[in-house]
């Protein structure tokens, strides 16, 4: 092997080299490039607003639907008890008035409603005083 000296050997040059007066204006270049290319910052709530958007319509609709069905549920359905009471108190309806409007079909179903038990008649009959009233409108 040959003996290896490093300052008898011819040095290799760099392929680097700086030009001249470089380094006095370099701060301004680098100064100068930076008030060109302003990045754009956009919050990350910014960037999909459409989404966001989307969402929040999905999210109202699926609040409103227990309103409007609480709303129809309300509104639509009237009780017997509760139409009878109004009948009876707030209107000037009298029976006869509601018997003229009844048709043969609906005083066929108010017939096959009505149901006694022995049990029932049996307590009417004990605790009314006037059995000939009774009697004579069962004819």
């Amino acid at each position: 092997m040959k003996t290896f000296k490093l300052e008898n050997e011819p040095k290799i040059k760099s392929g680097f080299k700086t030009p001249d007066n470089y380094f006095d204006n370099f701060p301004e270049k680098v100064l100068q490039q930076l008030d060109e290319k302003e990045v754009k910052v956009i919050p990350f709530y910014k960037r999909n607003k459409t989404i966001w958007m989307a969402a929040a319509a999905v999210i109202g609709f699926a609040l409103l639907i227990p309103v409007i069905n609480n709303y129809k549920a309300n509104s639509n359905d009237l009780d017997e008890a509760t139409l009878e009471n109004y009948l009876s108190y707030h209107s000037n309806i009298s029976q006869y008035d509601l018997i003229q409007t009844l048709d043969d079909s609906d005083i066929e179903k108010l017939g096959n409603d009505v149901t006694l038990e022995d049990e029932t008649l049996e307590d009417i009959l004990a605790t009314s005083p006037n059995l000939e009233h009774l009697i004579s409108e069962q004819n």
